[in-house]
């Protein structure tokens, strides 16, 4: 049986998932502005590929989400 996660082991574990989602926030700052100086450009071909890798992005902060808020109910 697992134990729950202390008060102090808690705020490490956000205080993580803070820094990981900042992190991937910047990501996606980051590829679309590089997305639309490309698109600009007259370079179409990277739409695609940067909408699909912002999804992903998308899904690890929902599902960075999910996990907090299933740990905070435990």
């Amino acid at each position: 049986m697992r134990r729950p996660f202390t008060r102090a082991q808690r705020l490490i574990v956000v205080y993580g998932m803070v820094c990981i989602v900042l992190t991937i926030v910047v990501l996606q700052l980051w590829l679309l502005t590089a997305t639309m100086n490309a698109f600009l450009g007259g370079d179409e071909s990277v739409i695609w590929p940067a909408a699909a890798v912002s999804t992903g992005c998308l899904i690890l902060n929902v599902g960075l989400l999910r996990y907090l808020y299933r740990m905070e109910r435990s």
